[in-house]
């Protein structure tokens, strides 16, 4: 039977550079899933339905959240999100690792429900590297800007109550950093005992007498 996988959120500020940093490690890493969110904004640029989210009305949203179907949901920017609960749960059964890109708020419910989840923080270099990332991508008015600056300084602060701590500042390392923490994950010793037992059979077991 297959280890259960393991839940990874990636989470921090608007414009730390999380989406970038989990897409990078998505393409270069096997047997890793992404989890698609539910949102009821519009798309952005060249994002697509099913890919990036699940782009949907308020309504349905209403209706995911009434049915239990969401693992956690919350109103971020005037907008809803949420996370699909049945199929996190059928990708960790099937022992597939899921990487989690998340708002503070809802990593903050997820770790309530799911202790078990591996949590790291995406921290900015600084208030005006973070300013200069959220005003280059031109997908904000000046006003929304503000009001994402002005929450991110709430938001890092929570930084304490993640298990990693990545400082963004060059993608490829932040990259190097998270492939690292899934591939530590990897190799916790809960995830590779049947692996171990299975290669101990061939010596003749668990009891076998030395030779």
């Amino acid at each position: 039977m297959a280890c259960a996988g393991k839940l990874i959120i990636v989470s921090g500020p608007s414009g730390a550079g999380k989406s970038a940093l989990a897409a990078a490690v998505l393409k270069s890493m096997a047997n890793l899933k992404f989890s698609i969110s539910y949102t009821t904004r519009a798309p952005r640029g060249k994002e697509r339905d099913g890919v990036e989210y699940y782009f949907v009305g308020r309504d349905r949203f209403r209706e995911l959240i009434e049915a239990g179907e969401l693992l956690e949901w919350a109103e971020v920017y005037g907008n809803l999100y949420g996370t699909s609960k049945a199929k996190i749960e059928a990708s960790l059964e099937s022992g597939e690792d899921v990487l989690l890109d998340i708002d503070v708020q809802g990593a903050r419910s997820i770790r309530s429900k799911r202790p078990d989840a591996v949590s790291v923080f995406i921290l900015p270099p600084s208030y005006e590297v973070l300013r200069h990332r959220l005003e280059s991508r031109k997908l904000d008015k000046d006003y929304e800007i503000e009001h994402r600056l002005k929450i991110a300084r709430q938001e890092i602060l929570s930084f304490t109550h993640y298990d990693y701590l990545i400082v963004n500042q060059d993608l490829d390392e932040s990259v190097g950093e998270l492939k690292a923490i899934v591939t530590g994950l990897r190799c916790r010793m809960a995830a590779r005992a049947e692996k171990a037992k299975s290669i101990i059979a061939t010596f003749g077991g668990l009891d076998a007498e030395n030779p």
